[in-house]
């Protein structure tokens, strides 16, 4: 998000959860406003809880700043709050409070972090994720205005650009600590074979590629202005102590007996099978961390 400069000074409507103005704000985005704040400027457009719904018809705004771009940080916890809200934005062209004869399109820039459709926490089975609400709001959209959402940016596993975000932090913390040479060998570890596993695949791809100039056939985009990456492979190591695991219903799982397992990844994201084979399967990541010390020859 950080390297979206061009939309740090716009005018964005946020949405997810927690401290989401100061989270937007560390980003680089100087200038947003909550769904919450969206709201309360405008009662009359979120209608489906009847506790909420205004008891009188308030006078229209007209002081209300337009909105310039919609970033999505992960899932909010009124879903039907912030797909309507999301939705009146788009198809006003960030003014919420008229109504415009046709949808404008292209629409606004749309920024989105977290495409995990499912995660896993304390209950048996796996939980929707931001992923799921993407999707929501994908379908939404093709379904009222005949055409597809787009996004400015979707950030996060399996994009290549976070992984390549990532190995330069990895390589910062390398440098403060004095030492000269390259890291050329990553491990990525995860529990969810259609982001992490499918992720690291993708970027292990991408840096073979890389080495013969064809990149940029992955979807690696323009927006990496750093140095070329030090790095010669990128190995995944899945545990199973969250999404996957080899018994649990709902568990997304590796291919197997020639079956093609369901594509939970992204709109955007060609699907590629074999992306979601491991490097290596473990017990946990206490198992994880034994397994690259052994790869690496070093002793515990």
């Amino acid at each position: 998000m950080k390297l979206f400069s061009q939309y740090h000074g716009k005018r964005m409507l946020v949405s997810g959860q927690g401290p989401l103005v100061e989270n937007a704000r560390e980003l680089g985005f100087k200038n947003v406003v909550t769904v919450d704040e969206l709201r309360t400027a405008f009662p009359v457009l979120d209608m489906v809880d009847l506790q909420r719904r205004p008891k009188t018809t308030p006078l229209p705004r007209n002081d209300f700043p337009a909105i310039e771009g919609v970033l999505l940080l992960g899932e909010p916890v009124r879903w039907e709050t912030s797909l309507q809200l999301i939705m009146d934005v788009l198809l006003s062209d960030g003014n919420p409070g008229t109504g415009l004869a046709m949808a404008p399109y292209p629409h606004l820039p749309v920024l989105a972090s977290n495409m995990d459709l499912l995660w896993m926490a304390e209950a048996k089975m796996p939980r929707f994720g931001h992923g799921t609400f993407l999707l929501c709001l994908e379908t939404i959209y093709r379904k009222v205005t005949g055409r597809e959402l787009r996004y400015e940016g979707l950030m996060g596993k399996p994009s290549i650009l976070t992984y390549q975000y990532a190995e330069d932090l990895i390589r910062q913390q390398a440098e403060r600590r004095g030492w000269v040479a390259p890291i050329q060998k990553l491990y990525a570890v995860g529990d969810n074979p259609m982001s992490d596993v499918y992720g690291a695949n993708l970027f292990h791809r991408y840096l073979q590629m890389a080495q013969h100039d064809r990149a940029k056939e992955l979807g690696a985009g323009d927006l990496w202005k750093q140095r070329p990456s030090a790095a010669q492979s990128c190995t995944s190591i899945l545990v199973c102590t969250g999404v996957y695991s080899p018994k649990a219903l709902g568990s997304t799982e590796p291919a197997q007996d020639g079956e093609e397992p369901p594509f939970h990844g992204h709109r955007d994201f060609s699907f590629s099978p074999e992306l979601m084979e491991a490097s290596h399967i473990v017990n946990d990541v206490d198992e994880a961390v034994r397994l690259v010390f052994h790869q690496e020859g070093w002793a515990l």
